[in-house]
């Protein structure tokens, strides 16, 4: 590919300040390495977190971001098998098989500065993606819901059909209604869970969450939601909770939710770096279970065609989780309305070049 092909970006300069549109110069394809046309990119809270500086120092400023989306194969560098140029693909920032390359790094055609890039980014308009973050798909899937099987469906239906491994008939609370909540709870629905608890302090995102499986909602501003959960189970505990809203406080109340003798609580919020959570170890030996989930323990090769196998059949309404879309040049405002829980998933929605 020409080391002269340009691309917009949305680039993270300084932490807890806007992103900043920029013209990129796109530089040529190492091995391993994949020109990928973006289509559509989500929107995540593991970004936001990044964004405003959660994660801890971030020494590769000014870089790109966005890890989840769907788009078009324009070139390949050299030793690249798993794609071709005109395959539809979804990128994901877990890693599935091929080559793993960390890096690559731009220049911007205005100032000349480097921005780094790691081996997956979505907020631009082509972008240059790490083989192994590449899932290829059949033409048959609309690009716009398969943006989402990059991030949230695969972490909240691989906690569902993977992590907790949920069973039919058993009952399961999901603390907080965003993508990923929504995910696991669409997929607890599929899974013929008979109980589905949704939780949050936003009305409209409860409702959305009954609009995808769940059979009951808590708003945790008006209610105790420990409280509420043990009277829907006849003071028994759910099977499983799913702790998807990112806040210490509800990732302790998810772990006392489950039942003893065996209930499951997986934990797939991230807090901000050095907060910590407290339980009480006698939950243990009464048999509470709590677990951390890596993407829900996707295998993106073995995974997302199966997602998109559901989809193509009518099973999976992936559609009902996106609330939002965006341009690129309102990335921030996406950001915004992410952060007041305002959106359930949000997509960028890219040029179209022809």
């Amino acid at each position: 590919m020409s080391t002269f092909m340009q691309t917009m970006a949305a680039v993270l300069f300084e932490i807890n300040k806007p992103l900043v549109i920029e013209e990129l110069i796109i530089p040529d394809l190492k091995a391993g390495q994949v020109l990928v046309r973006i289509h559509y990119s989500g929107v995540c809270h593991s970004q936001l977190n990044e964004v405003r500086g959660l994660k801890g120092e971030d020494k590769f400023l000014p870089h790109t971001l966005g890890h989840e989306g769907s788009g078009i194969v324009e070139g390949v560098g050299p030793e690249v098998k798993k794609v071709k140029p005109s395959d539809h693909v979804v990128m994901s920032w877990i890693k599935a098989g091929g080559a793993d390359v960390p890096s690559t790094q731009y220049r911007s055609k205005n100032e000349g500065l480097t921005v780094n890039s790691g081996p997956i980014s979505t907020f631009m308009e082509y972008a240059i993606i790490s083989e192994n973050r590449l899932i290829p798909i059949s033409k048959e899937m609309s690009l716009r819901e398969a943006a989402l099987l990059g991030c949230a469906i695969p972490t909240g239906a691989g906690i569902v059909m993977r992590a907790a491994q949920v069973r039919p008939g058993s009952s399961v609370a999901v603390f907080g209604v965003g993508g990923i909540g929504l995910s696991a709870i669409m997929f607890s629905s599929l899974m013929n869970a008979t109980t589905i608890i949704a939780i949050d302090v936003f009305n409209h995102k409860l409702e959305h969450g009954c609009q995808v499986g769940a059979t009951h909602r808590i708003n945790a501003r008006q209610q105790d939601p420990l409280a509420t959960i043990m009277d829907i189970t006849r003071g028994r505990g759910v099977d499983y909770a799913i702790e998807a809203a990112g806040q210490r406080k509800t990732m302790e109340i998810a772990f006392q939710s489950v039942r003893d003798c065996g209930g499951l609580c997986v934990l797939a919020g991230n807090l901000p770096q050095g907060e910590r959570i407290s339980i009480d170890p006698f939950d243990l030996i009464k048999g509470k279970r709590i677990i951390g989930t890596w993407g829900g323990e996707t295998q993106p090769d073995r995974d997302i065609p199966l997602y998109v196998g559901l989809y193509l059949a009518g099973k999976l309404k992936l559609e009902a989780l996106i609330t939002h879309e965006y341009k690129l040049k309102d990335i921030n405002q996406a950001f915004d309305d992410l952060k007041q829980g305002k959106v359930g998933r949000a997509l960028i929605d890219m040029p179209k070049h022809h």
